[in-house]
């Protein structure tokens, strides 16, 4: 985990996450500034995204899983008005929806939004809730994606709590990263972060665990489409099980959601 380093604006060096540029200017500008906190550390980073306005307006997106409970505490150290999006999927494990109510409280989140699927939509698409299983892609963009597409409008940029170490589709994951058409850009102040540094901070903050990683879960999504990982597996690899899938596909291309597989 880097150090703790002293507090700078290097953020308004560069101007807003969000800038109406062509996609090399938003390239450039993700290359800069992971160049420029390449040494820092994810509090610094946060601090200034959080705290410089020159940042714009920025929203946590949080499952409330099994480690989202670090990026929450450290947001609620530096801003707890911080705009916190949590999607219920309606799919999600009932342990999931009682933890989120109780870390909000515990850490005095004030902003965090219920982000939901269209009624409208599901009722059209998912009238009996089996969407899952025979398509995984499109009830992932139905219940996940396209909430969250809707919800991020208004928004400059937003945080996410990846980690190089939880798949090998993260494995390059630096602080910053592009996401096409909306010239928006995506922040991963953990990405650097180990499975120890993790637990450590965890341990030191008394920060509670969600219920479901004593049982086998160290990542946890749906219910219908999360298992239980044995020792030594990927800790990703109960998600989708059995598919040639290990993300729920939330990233923008033209301004829309993409599901992994389609082409852009």
């Amino acid at each position: 985990m880097p150090l703790e380093d002293t507090p700078t604006n290097l953020l308004s060096e560069g101007g807003r996450l969000h800038s109406e540029g062509t996609r090399a200017d938003l390239l450039a500008r993700v290359d800069a500034l992971n160049a420029r906190y390449r040494h820092h550390s994810a509090t610094q980073v946060l601090r200034d995204a959080l705290r410089d306005p020159a940042a714009g307006r920025l929203a946590l997106v949080s499952s409330f899983g099994a480690e989202s409970v670090v990026l929450l505490h450290l947001v609620a150290m530096i801003e707890k008005n911080t705009a916190v999006l949590f999607i219920d999927t309606q799919m999600l494990f009932p342990e999931t929806l009682v933890y989120q109510t109780e870390v909000s409280e515990r850490l005095g989140l004030r902003n965090v939004r219920i982000i939901r699927a269209d009624e409208f939509e599901v009722e059209k698409e998912d009238p009996f809730g089996r969407l899952h299983m025979a398509n995984t892609d499109a009830c992932c963009d139905l219940r996940k994606t396209r909430p969250l597409e809707r919800a991020l409008q208004g928004f400059d940029g937003w945080i996410t709590g990846r980690k190089r170490f939880q798949s090998g589709t993260r494995s390059a994951l630096d602080f910053f990263e592009a996401e096409e058409g909306v010239d928006r850009i995506k922040l991963n102040p953990l990405a650097h972060w180990a499975p120890e540094d993790v637990r450590v901070y965890m341990d030191e903050n008394r920060l509670p665990r969600h219920p479901l990683v004593a049982q086998g879960y160290p990542s946890i999504g749906c219910a219908p489409c999360t298992s239980k990982v044995a020792e030594g597996e990927d800790p990703r690899a109960g998600r989708w099980r059995g598919q040639n899938k290990d993300e729920c596909g939330i990233h923008f291309v033209n301004g829309r959601a993409i599901r992994k597989g389609e082409n852009a």
